[in-house]
């Protein structure tokens, strides 16, 4: 049996997180999906399970008490956690939030639009995992789905 991909979701919005768990469940890979409601309790979750981090974090961007940036920030300086892939999700498109999400080490961007859109950005991410091939992409690469 094939163990499922362990995905961690800090979103402090209740309806993004079911909407994120809604459209995991209709794609056919297995998943283990972790949720966390705001940046304090990531960076926490991740300090306390250094020893078996999830595959993959999906960061909101604008979050309270720690925004997604200052998460990223702390997660890319710890020498236990920088390696942990981070893909930034939010409803803005901003270059420059853009360009310094890059330079700080996350893998991907992609807009919160509609469950579909959702469901694309997913699939494709978890399509990278299943196939190994989940590095880095150069930063043309940077932003997912649509504009």
């Amino acid at each position: 049996m094939i163990k499922p991909l362990h995905l961690l979701l800090a979103d402090d919005d209740k309806d993004d997180r079911f909407f994120f768990k809604k459209a995991l469940e209709e794609l056919p890979v297995a998943t283990q999906l972790t949720t966390v409601e705001n940046g304090e309790k990531l960076i926490h979750f991740l300090t306390e399970n250094n020893q078996s981090l999830p595959d993959a974090l999906f960061l909101d961007l604008n979050m309270p008490r720690k925004n997604g940036l200052e998460c990223l920030l702390e997660i890319k300086n710890n020498e236990k956690l920088k390696h942990l892939p981070v893909i930034v999700l939010s409803t803005s498109l901003n270059r420059e939030v853009v360009d310094l999400l890059y330079k700080t080490g996350a893998y991907y961007y992609a807009r919160k639009t509609d469950m579909m859109e959702l469901s694309k950005v997913l699939r494709y991410i978890l399509q990278l995992m299943v196939e190994k091939k989940f590095i880095r992409p150069p930063k043309n690469k940077f932003i997912l789905g649509a504009l």
